[in-house]
């Protein structure tokens, strides 16, 4: 198969899969709409970029056979797994605690600044680990970019070139979330309103950690 031949019809294929990926709501979109509603515009960002920055770890560990080795081996996986499902449940408590709290959200307009002062590491730390501890991303990693590398390219240089197409496609979708709920942040003030979207977030957050903790390592 020619470049031209792939860029037109595998590269569409990545793109569409891709895209279909990164608009199904999960716990990224989740990360950002709680974040944003925190800190504004600013922190949804911020964690859009640390939660896409992790598909580059993905994609290299991926390239470097290190996602077969998790792959066969149960403690390896289970260890990540378990740390991965701890810090979802964490986040999560932490939310359902302001949510017990109540209180309207300190959100920011999109055209201001924070009105929480949250260090610009915070947002990205949370994003990045809540995708690099995510074993089912190398799972899919392991499992999904191969389909897309041809036995003579050079493995590691087109894992990271299709995580850098991936990383556009989820920011673009990522950040249009974190404008609409930055733009919504009137209605995420109001105590009651903030304290059911507390609820559920946290909530959610815990349940897919639960979820993450029983997940049984890859025969």
């Amino acid at each position: 198969m020619t470049m031209a031949e792939w860029m037109d019809g595998q590269l569409l294929a990545f793109v569409v899969a891709i895209t279909l990926l990164s608009v199904t709501p999960g716990i990224d979109t989740l990360l950002v709409i709680r974040n944003t509603a925190r800190g504004g515009l600013r922190d949804g960002v911020l964690t859009s970029m640390g939660i896409c920055s992790g598909l580059f770890v993905h994609a290299t560990v991926s390239a470097l056979g290190v996602s077969l080795i998790l792959l066969q081996s149960a403690w390896s996986f289970s260890a990540l797994k378990l740390v991965g499902a701890a810090y979802l449940a964490w986040l999560g408590v932490a939310s359902l605690r302001q949510a017990w709290k109540g209180g309207g959200l300190e959100v920011a307009a999109v055209s201001g600044t924070s009105r929480q002062a949250v260090p610009m590491w915070r947002p990205l730390r949370e994003g990045l680990l809540s995708n690099v501890l995510n074993p089912k991303t190398v799972v899919f990693y392991m499992a999904f970019l191969p389909q897309f590398i041809a036995p003579t390219d050079p493995a590691l240089l087109k894992s990271l070139w299709l995580a850098g197409i991936h990383f556009i496609i989820a920011n673009v979708w990522q950040i249009l979330v974190a404008v609409l709920v930055g733009s919504a942040s009137h209605w995420l003030a109001r105590p009651a309103f903030s304290r059911v979207l507390n609820g559920l977030t946290g909530g959610v957050l815990v349940a897919f950690g639960i979820k993450l903790a029983l997940t049984r390592a890859p025969a």
